[in-house]
Parts: structure tokens; sequence; C-alpha cells
């Protein structure tokens, strides 16, 4: 019953927003109130409980969207996004622009939060989009399918690096071994299927977009741009500053060493809102005062790149209270008991919880540690199973099927300006490509290894 109230659920949210032209996060708040009913929680608990999933999900990304949103507006309006573009453009040529993106995906992914690197990562791929005058959407998903792959498959996120705690894991060896699973998995989910979508539905890529989150981008010469390097210095510097403090944190875990002041200074700015917060004053410096462009111009332009998030910020957060209520009402637990006593190959295992976990609960991060918790009494009866590729597969289930209760299904909706129904048809199927691919190169590299 839980998984077809759920069902309907997601069913009823699709009607109200596609067939009756509901505003979204009305629609969210409404469904959420009605599972919650349905769901067996208490009448006078719902209202908490859709405030406490709003609340946390905000807390979690809305600092970092809003000053995320800054610097990025900070870095287009001086013209280092169109310095970043132009660069890759001319480096890898229109036909591989793709690559391009993958690339620099992959390795800003690697660091950080999947909502931290996409809104850094969007002025630049919505500019390379203006300068070749091809669709964002069709430069947007190859991103979106790097970024999930490394949030999910690698270390130092955290769902990868609990996981791999609760397992047993070895942290480095999961990074190694999961960055050769991922890079095929993005090729597949981030090159070959959006190349395969624009053969199946053109109108995806043909469709003009009207992004208000990202401002009204101006024209700038390239001769009065700033440079490459303190640009992408400037976009990358939270990487910097959280791949500092991943390291200095493995090497202190691992050397045994104990805490003082320089690894409490390392952690606090390897936080990811304080290193964001700390690259918007970089970007103050560097795109701003060093070009002479007065501070209130530049708050001005700030101020506008906030108001724009608004109701983005509120749509994420009806997700996350939908995503709340599926949790207080008990869904992982139902799912849990399907599978007590389960005597399947432990990855597959794995794998599929984590699935149906990432399905019905909608956060990623969720459903891996919920998976950890109970598939490990089972791998106490296969102690020849390997922990690395348990933990790798967890993760690849925890990609599947994205939908409305994953605050990244609205973030890649809104950004790109697609409708319910594109957004089925891309990003969806784009988790789901990924879950699939990642169990598969799991299974392969078990018999080797």
């Amino acid at each position: 019953m839980p998984l077809l109230i759920t069902a309907i659920g997601v069913l009823l949210l699709l009607i109200l927003i596609m067939k009756f032209k509901l505003n979204t996060f009305v629609s969210l708040i409404i469904v959420s109130f009605l599972l919650a009913l349905f769901l067996g929680i208490p009448p006078e608990s719902i209202a908490a409980t859709i405030e406490h999933g709003l609340g946390g999900t905000l807390g979690h990304i809305g600092l970092i969207f809003g000053i995320g949103a800054m610097l990025g507006r900070l870095i287009a309006n001086a013209g280092g996004s169109h310095r970043i573009a132009v660069t890759l453009i001319n480096k890898f040529g229109k036909k591989k622009i793709q690559w391009a993106v993958v690339s620099a995906s992959f390795i800003v992914g690697i660091t950080l939060f999947y909502e931290v690197a996409f809104v850094l990562l969007i002025p630049i791929i919505f500019t390379i989009s203006k300068e070749l005058n091809i669709s964002i959407v069709k430069l947007g998903l190859p991103m979106a399918a790097t970024l999930l792959v490394t949030h999910s498959f690698l270390p130092p996120h955290p769902g990868a690096t609990a996981v791999a705690a609760v397992y047993g894991a070895d942290v480095g060896t999961v990074l190694v071994v999961g960055t050769i699973i991922a890079i095929p998995t993005v090729i597949i989910a981030g090159i070959l299927y959006p190349r395969l979508i624009g053969k199946l539905m053109p109108e995806i890529f043909k469709k003009k977009r009207e992004l208000s989150q990202l401002g009204e981008q101006k024209h700038i010469d390239l001769e009065d741009t700033p440079g490459f390097g303190i640009s992408v210095f400037t976009a990358t510097f939270p990487v910097i500053l959280m791949a500092i403090g991943a390291i200095v944190n493995a090497i202190q875990g691992a050397a045994g060493l104990g805490d003082n002041l320089f690894f409490m200074v390392i952690r606090f700015i390897g936080n990811a809102s304080v290193a964001i917060l700390l690259s918007f004053l970089l970007a103050v410096y560097t795109m701003g005062i060093r070009r002479n462009i007065p501070i209130k111009k530049m708050m001005d332009s700030c101020g506008s790149s906030i108001n724009a998030l608004g109701l983005l910020l509120l749509i994420i957060g009806g997700g996350g209270a939908i995503k709340q209520v599926l949790i207080d009402g008990g869904v992982g637990d139902y799912i849990a008991e399907i599978f007590l006593g389960s005597s399947i190959n432990p990855l597959i295992l794995a794998w599929l919880v984590a699935a149906l976990l990432r399905v019905a609960l909608g956060s990623g991060t969720v459903a891996t540690l919920s998976t950890a918790g109970l598939v490990m009494p089972m791998l106490a009866q296969t102690p020849d199973v390997n922990l690395v590729l348990v933990t790798l597969a967890t993760g690849a289930g925890s990609c599947m099927a994205s939908h409305v209760n994953d605050a990244a299904f609205w973030i890649v909706k809104e950004y790109m300006g697609m409708d319910m129904k594109e957004t089925f048809a891309t990003y969806s199927v784009i988790s789901t490509i990924t879950a699939i691919a990642g169990l598969i190169f799991v299974l392969i590299l078990d018999i080797f290894m």
C-alpha cells in the first residue's frame, strides 16, 4: 500500500501541474498533505513534517544557491563566463563541445556537491549555448549527467564516503574503481543518450527557452573580459578549497593525527557554504574591484540574481516536503521489509534496495545510507563479497529514476526551461540509465576483482 499511495500521489501531482496548470509549488504542498494523510501520519504532525522537509532542503541548499547565484552573476557580468566559453569552444570546436562540458563537469563535480557545481557551471553552459546558437538543453544534459555520476559514485561526496565507511570499504579504492566505472557511465548517459533524444524528440533542442534564473546576459567584447586563467581560478575556487579540505582530512585520518588549529581551519574553509562565501568575496575583487567596477553596481546585479531564484527555491523546498512525508510515512521501512531475509547476489541486492528507496524517497544520500543499514547484516552471510563493489552498486542504485520528489529534478527543469514531459524524457531517463549502466559495470568488474 505505501508504494501504491506514493505512485498515486506522483500521478496526482502531474495532473495538477500539467492538466490543471496549477502553480508547481502549490501542487507540491497539496500533494504533500494528501500523501501524509493517506500514509497514516497523525494530522497534528503533518504540518511539522512538511515544514521540516521544506526547511531541511532549503537549509542545505539555500545559502549555496543564493551565494552561488551571485558568484555566477559576478563572473558572467564581468565577462569571465564569456572568456571561459570562448576558450573551450576554440579548444574543442563546436562538434566536440559536449565533451568539453563533460570534462569540465567531471573535474568540478568530483569535489563539489551537485547543487554547488550546478550553479557554478550553468552560467558558463548558457554562455556557450549562446555563442554557438545551440540549445542549453543540449549542453545542460551532459553536465547534469556528469554531476549525478560524480555525486553518487565518488568520494568525498557524503553518500559514497559514508557508505564506504559502513561497509568497511577502503575509500581510496572506491575513488579509483568508481572513476573507472564513472567514465563509461557518463559517456552513455551524458553523451550518447542526449544524442539519441535529439533524434527521437528533436523539438526539445529546437525550442526557445526562457531562463529568468540567469537574468539578462549582456554581450561583452572578448578584449574587455578578464583573462582565462583568473576567470577559471575564480570559478573553480570553491573546488580548490573543498579539495584541500578533503585531502587534508583524509591524510589526518590515515595518519591518525590529533586535532589542532590547523585541521580546524582547513575543515572550516573546506565546508561547502564557507567555500562558496569565500569564493564570492574573491569574485568581488577579481571580477569587480580589480576591474574598477563600483561595489554598488555589483551588488545591484547580485540582488537581481537573488530575486530570480525565489520561486525556484520554493519549488525545490516543495520537493523536499514530499520527500520528508514519504520518509516519516514509513515508505522506506516498508521497502526494508520486502527484502528481509533475501538471498540474492549482494551486489544486485544493494543496487535494488537503493534504487527502490531512491524512487520512493527522492534523496540519493538518504537512499544510500538507508541501504547500507539494511544490507550490512546480509553481507555477514557472504564474507567473500567485494565491499568496494557493494559500495558502488549502492551508489548506482541511488541514481535511479529521478522524479518529482528529488530536488535535482526541479533544478534541472527550471534552470533549463523545460516542462514536466521534457524533464521526464531527459533527466529522469538519464538518471535511470546511470543507475543501470553503473550496475552493469560493477557486475563486469566483479568477474575480475
